[in-house]
This record gives structure tokens, C-alpha cells and sequence, in this order.
């Protein structure tokens, strides 16, 4: 008789406090077994912005490996992914519950994890290198978004990337946010020459930090409830057109999947002037099921 393959995994949801809010996440500790192709299908079948699978590291300073996938393709880095995974592998015991900073393997690279104790605890990751690209013409973004010139901000839209190429796009409040959408034809009336996929970041100043919204309908994601690796990238932005204080320990908070149901609070923390040594991405993490896949995908 053939005995029945067994996957436990367990599902999240980070950038929140509370349960079926924030960005959902699946995350498998023990996926030695999976090649990439079933990787890419378990992430299709279940159809979550992400999913996220545990590999032993292959260098001695990580603590584990950590692969992303989109229902559609994978990621290099992800912000919600790496912040669930952190949380999974404590609360599994994979990491000690002492260890309170570690580094996880990712495709982009060594990702470091610090965890700020609470009632419930706070878990950071160190945003990858922020790399610039060019500006985009703002009215040719705002069209592309369905707004009005006029409800952006006089700053120049712009590609910054710290493992996602992200277009970061400003606009003057939360109405606009809220009135703005992406699809595919959208997206292509702003690629232009730029051959690699990206998603569309639009947000407004807020006395708390940002309100904010993502879209990246190449991935197979119409629009995120939280976006940690274009958080590094927005503060970046905020601080370079002076939308944010340029001060060491500087804290603020992105709100963002609101508007679609599924309110998501990214905490952001600064470190040196306009972040040159580095800008933290933290949230909470709520788990939700612990399950078992049955059937075989390899």
C-alpha cells in the first residue's frame, strides 16, 4: 500500500494584529523536498500573494533559506514573506525563541531579522541596498492610474528597487489613493523600454507616516494588502523630497490594504540620516491555520 506524503504548513497573517487582516501568507518549514517547478505550483494552487518555503541555508551565518513565490513566478525578496517566515521558524522552535537577531538566506541575499520583545513582538527586517532608476513622467502615471494630474504631488514618480523594481508615485490625499487602479493595460502604457516586471506604489503623507496602495498585476497580484519590500524603497523616497524627517531613529507607520478590505500596518524605522546606514521594515504576525498538504507535487 502507498502511503500518503505528508507537507505541514502553516498560514499568516503579517502587518497585523488581527486575524483575516493584513497580507496572508503560507509557509512551508520543511520544503527540502520541492524543486522550484513544484514550488511555483503549490503557490498557484493556493493562490495567496506569496508563498514561502524553509530550505536548510547554504551559508553558516543564515539560519535558514527562505524561497518566494508569487502565484505566477518568484521573488528575490519580499518584505511580508520574509517578516511570516521570521515568525513561523520561532514559533516552531527551527529559532531558538532567544535568538533575538538572525539573518535569512534569500535569493537577493542575506536578509537580517531582529525581533523588539512586546506583548506581542515586533519582528524587523534591514531593507536590501536601495538601488535608483529614472523618473517617469507624471502625467503619463497618473493616466495610467486613472487620476488627474492635479491630484499628484509636484514630485517626480520614480524606479527604486531593493530586490522588486518598484515605481513610487505620490499623490496629494487619501481620496486619490483610494480612487486610483492598475490592470495590465495600465502597466504597459508605462514600461516604455523597461523589459523587467514591476509593481506601481502610490501613497500620500499622512501625520503618522503614509497611506498607500500597491499594484502588480505581472505577478498575478491586482493589488497587495502590504508590500514590505517597496516600504524600504517608499521611505527612501519620502525622506529624499522631504515628506518624512531626515533624523536618525526617525519612526513612522505605511498604512496600507485599507481600501481593499485588508488593513495592513508596516512600521518603519531609519537609521542615519536619510537611512545611509539603513532602514528597518517591522510588523506583527497573526497565525491563522496549521495545515497538512496530502498530495504529492513532486
Amino acid at each position: 500500500m502507498t502511503r500518503t506524503k505528508s507537507y505541514p504548513y502553516t498560514v499568516v497573517d503579517v502587518f497585523t494584529t488581527e486575524p483575516l487582516s493584513g497580507n496572508s501568507l503560507a509557509v512551508f518549514p520543511e520544503a527540502s523536498k520541492f524543486d522550484a517547478a513544484a514550488m511555483q505550483k503549490i503557490a498557484r494552487e493556493l493562490n495567496l500573494t506569496e508563498t514561502a518555503f524553509v530550505l536548510p541555508a547554504t551559508r553558516s551565518d543564515c539560519a535558514a533559506r527562505v524561497r518566494i513565490f508569487t502565484p505566477t513566478k518568484e521573488l528575490p525578496f519580499a518584505g511580508h514573506p520574509t517578516v511570516g517566515t521570521a515568525f513561523v521558524l520561532l514559533q516552531k522552535g527551527i529559532v531558538s525563541s532567544s535568538c533575538h537577531e538572525f539573518l535569512l538566506e534569500e535569493e537577493v541575499g542575506p536578509i537580517p531579522l531582529r525581533i523588539e520583545a512586546g506583548t506581542l513582538p515586533l519582528i524587523w527586517l534591514r531593507t536590501p541596498t536601495i538601488r535608483e532608476g529614472g523618473c517617469l513622467n507624471g502625467s503619463l502615471c497618473a493616466r495610467a492610474l486613472g487620476l488627474e494630474p492635479h491630484d499628484l504631488l509636484a514630485v517626480e514618480p520614480q524606479m527604486l528597487n531593493a530586490g522588486n523594481p518598484t515605481v513610487v508615485l505620490a499623490v496629494k490625499d487619501k481620496a486619490a489613493v483610494d480612487r486610483a487602479w492598475l490592470d495590465l493595460t495600465g502597466l504597459r502604457s508605462l514600461k516604455g523600454m523597461e523589459s523587467e516586471s514591476f509593481c506601481v506604489f502610490v501613497f500620500t503623507p499622512t501625520p503618522d507616516g503614509a497611506y498607500s496602495r500597491m499594484f502588480a498585476p505581472e505577478s498575478g497580484i491586482p493589488e497587495d494588502p502590504a508590500t514590505g519590500s517597496s516600504t524600504g524603497p517608499l521611505a527612501y523616497f519620502m525622506m529624499r523630497h522631504g515628506l518624512v524627517p531626515k533624523t536618525a531613529g526617525t519612526r513612522f507607520v505605511s498604512e496600507q490594504g485599507t481600501k481593499m478590505g485588508r488593513r495592513s500596518l508596516l512600521h518603519v524605522e531609519i537609521h542615519g540620516d536619510s537611512g545611509a546606514d539603513g532602514i528597518d521594515v517591522g510588523g506583527h504576525v497573526t497565525p491563522l491555520v496549521e495545515a497538512v498538504m496530502t498530495a504529492d507535487p513532486v
